[in-house]
């Protein structure tokens, strides 16, 4: 098994299209190898059962973005999956940069995977005592108020059967390496980008790699971390800067009725940053992204579009 994945559409939060995979040096267990050396052993439980935690980060200028919530968050999966790697962030945050380095990228997309390594084919996990850790990294455009988006144009979200996962299943807020429920759900796609994805209880949850947002009179929506939701590191930056900015901001629970008649809605994930929806269940939004800069797009997306890329320039770009 590649330590790589196949290429595939941008639309994908954790796969962007990019150049040949062995163009690439990845870091795995500590040595920089080029992604077409770059083997993980068939025994290694990440594998054999999705026994990891990663995350996906974005370097904008040569700075890794939100670098210390990432980690925060790592540290909290690997918690709840009882993974103890016995590594530093301080020695992670040196393996992502020396792999940047070795590909000459300073925007670009991370990812970052641990897992508890090639342990006896038994599902009860032993000690962690040599785990697998994989830094990949992919090119992706500038960031900030110059950049460009990654995706294509706006999304097409379309509400799906399958429901996620319940926090009393699996932690909800852990990034593992088990993403079937994810897969499964973009499955049942036709013609869609993204899928909306309920929990049992039929309450919106999020996208299959996503969070949503949604804007009606009353402000900005998003479901609440009460639900099963995974709380984006993006999710996080968009309800502060929409707070700073005086827009009223709800957390709380939704039926996918509300989505498809708000007035504006949107995605957010690390690599799109924030995306806007063009239709949610085949029923087109007002204001949407046109082909030129003088189509006017949905305010509110637009202004913490803005907003999030000011903060990229402010922190990443400038001098």
């Amino acid at each position: 098994m590649t330590a790589d994945d196949a290429p595939s559409k941008s639309i994908d939060s954790d796969e962007p299209e990019t150049a040949a995979a062995d163009e690439r040096i990845y870091h795995l267990d500590g040595e920089l190898v080029p992604a077409s050396e770059a083997t993980v052993s068939v025994d290694d439980r990440g594998f054999r059962y999705g026994d990891g935690a990663f995350e996906t980060l974005r370097a904008y200028g040569g700075q890794l973005y939100e670098w210390g919530a990432h980690a925060d968050r790592l540290e909290a999966t690997c918690d709840a999956i009882d993974l103890a790697h016995g590594l530093s962030r301080t020695e992670l945050r040196q393996r992502i940069e020396a792999t940047l380095a070795a590909n000459d990228l300073v925007d670009a997309y991370v990812r970052l995977s641990i897992t508890r390594g090639v342990q006896p084919g038994k599902l009860t996990p032993q000690p962690v005592t040599d785990p697998t850790v994989v830094v990949m990294v992919k090119p992706l455009p500038r960031g900030g108020l110059e950049g460009k988006p990654v995706w294509d144009g706006p999304a097409t979200l379309q509400t799906v059967k399958r429901r996620r996962i319940p926090d009393d299943a699996l932690p909800a807020d852990a990034k593992t390496h088990n993403y079937l429920n994810g897969i499964l759900a973009r499955t049942e796609l036709h013609d869609a980008d993204e899928a909306l994805v309920r929990d049992l209880e039929g309450y919106v949850a999020e996208g299959a790699t996503s969070n949503v947002f949604f804007v009606d009179e009353e402000g900005l929506h998003t479901p609440t971390t009460e639900t099963d939701v995974l709380p984006g590191i993006t999710r996080r930056v968009v309800l502060d800067l929409a707070r700073k900015a005086g827009i009223p901001t709800h957390e709380g629970w939704y039926r996918p009725i509300d989505v498809r008649q708000a007035d504006e809605v949107f995605l957010t994930n690390t690599t799109w940053e924030v995306r806007p929806v063009a239709t949610v269940d085949a029923i087109d939004l007002e204001g949407e992204y046109g082909d030129d800069d003088t189509t006017d797009g949905p305010p509110v997306t637009t202004l913490l579009a803005k907003l999030y890329d000011e903060r990229v320039e402010r922190r990443c770009y400038s001098d």
